[in-house]
């Protein structure tokens, strides 16, 4: 669609970060710009009974609304466009003060690893000498990057609730982390929720990554709509076949010819010793770790940049918070340690198997629950089982792990933290987390679920998590 905004009223639907970067943006460029928020006062309107159909153009809404909310079905049954801040920000994208030309985008979608792929992408194009921020979900917002003229490509974070409403978008490079149950309750299913994820493949015209040991995501790459010339990289765990990149022998190894080899021939790029960040202090890989690096690296190549410069700047990369981050140690007197991690960020089934997966058997006290959004837990607690010592689990709405513990690991210590005691709740839980463990363990948060009926996001849920960790370590080692 073109957007001829002095001539339009623009319905802006949700006034968080995304929205008030937009109000900001279309204000001096829009005929009218009517702001809707039922919990902000400074909104223009505060319900969307209120709307003034009969003169809007053009909706942009924000991820909060699925697309059943009632608005947005009365938007379409009037025939007038509902788009994201995404399609937006493409559509309003100015050219770059260097060549001339609209900077590229590199998309990161999947369940889990989009952050830390977006970081590392931005962190390895930033050493190269690109200017190349990490924006949407995380950092600046899309719209205010698209109109800054000194971007040279912007990384993009981009959920599934973002490309629902997106339609125009044509990546340099496009990625899928990897497919699983979640959100299922806003999209409706699985199948709608993976259409939505594909929708970052379209058009793109350089690269795309998918994850090659995931069968929904390959096939999605398999059936992708890319422009003539686009390659597409696997990215793999295990050993690379052609046309792919992986793990061989301790080494990250190209087998698709992305990085100056013909496609086919093993070029050993760089040790996995050489990238601390991406494994224990003991030398075990953090599988999802490894996944995003690879993940990362396929996209780089997108820009034509120095692959050694780029390799170096991973080697250097360091996660952002919240992501399978120590926080706290109580060393014992016969010199074993009671390690604190935080894995806020695995607010889903798939991505607390992933950082379950990466600690020892037997050596987990595990602090799991939240906000389930629609899943279930039966699968991943018999699988990783042998992993825990015992479990803590909090939330308001208990039974889902409840349940999934009863069935799958009757014999497991389980501790259950009162949900009225909220303000109290990571407190508690650390506490009864801290009385399981024994030297050699890990007091693990990898929730599985959202943090939002009893904190104001994942990162609040992190923090609490790293204070009660420290003031347990501390009041311990005084006794």
């Amino acid at each position: 669609m073109e957007l001829d905004l002095e001539h339009m009223t623009v319905v802006v639907a949700g006034l968080g970060i995304s929205g008030r970067s937009i109000v900001d943006i279309l204000r001096p460029r829009a005929k009218e710009v009517i702001g809707v928020d039922e919990h902000k006062e400074d909104a223009d309107l505060n319900s969307f009974d209120d709307i003034p159909w009969d003169r809007v153009d053009l909706v942009c809404t924000s991820p909060v609304f699925n697309p059943r909310t009632p608005f947005i079905l009365e938007a379409r049954r009037r025939g007038i466009p509902v788009i994201s801040e995404v399609e937006l920000a493409w559509l309003m994208r100015v050219d770059n003060a260097r060549t001339g030309l609209p900077a590229p985008w590199i998309g990161i979608t999947g369940t889990n690893g989009k952050t830390s792929t977006t970081e590392m992408t931005s962190a390895m194009l930033t050493a190269c000498g690109l200017t190349a921020p990490a924006v949407g979900n995380i950092g600046k917002a899309v719209s205010h990057a698209a109109l800054d003229p000194d971007n040279d490509v912007l990384c993009v974070e981009l959920s599934s609730f973002q490309l629902h409403f997106t339609y125009s978008l044509a990546l340099a490079g496009a990625a899928i982390t990897n497919i699983a149950a979640d959100h299922l309750d806003w999209h409706g299913g699985i199948e709608a929720y993976a259409e939505d994820k594909s929708k970052v493949f379209d058009g793109a015209r350089r690269v795309i990554a998918y994850n090659a040991q995931d069968e929904r995501v390959s096939e999605l790459a398999r059936e992708a709509k890319t422009a003539e010339g686009c390659v597409a990289v696997g990215f793999t765990l295990a050993e690379p076949v052609a046309g792919q990149i992986g793990v061989k022998d301790g080494w990250i190894v190209d087998m698709a010819g992305v990085t100056g080899m013909p496609v086919g021939v093993e070029h050993r790029l760089a040790a996995l010793a050489d990238f601390p960040h991406l494994m224990e202090p003991d030398g075990t890989l953090y599988p999802h770790l490894v996944a995003d690096a690879l993940t990362a690296l396929i996209l780089v190549t997108a820009m034509d940049v120095d692959v050694d410069v780029a390799l170096d700047a991973l080697k250097r990369f360091r996660p952002g918070g919240h992501r399978i981050e120590e926080v706290a140690r109580l060393t014992l007197p016969d010199g074993s340690a009671i390690r604190f991690v935080d894995d806020s960020k695995a607010t889903n089934a798939h991505a607390a198997r992933a950082s379950l997966s990466s600690f020892a058997p037997g050596s987990v006290v595990w602090i799991a629950g939240g906000l389930a959004k629609g899943g279930r837990f039966e699968q991943l607690v018999a699988d990783m089982r042998d992993r825990l010592r015992g479990a803590v689990v909090i939330g308001v709405d208990q039974r889902p792990m409840l349940d999934a513990l009863r069935t799958n690991a009757p014999d497991l210590p389980v501790a259950v933290i009162d949900p009225k005691d909220a303000d109290d709740v990571m407190a508690h839980a650390v506490t009864a987390a801290a009385s399981m463990a024994q030297g050699g363990d890990v007091v693990l948060l990898a929730p599985a679920c959202a943090s939002m009926d009893q904190f104001r996001s994942y990162a609040q849920r992190g923090d609490r998590f790293a204070d009660e960790a420290r003031r347990w370590v501390s009041e311990y080692g005084r006794d």
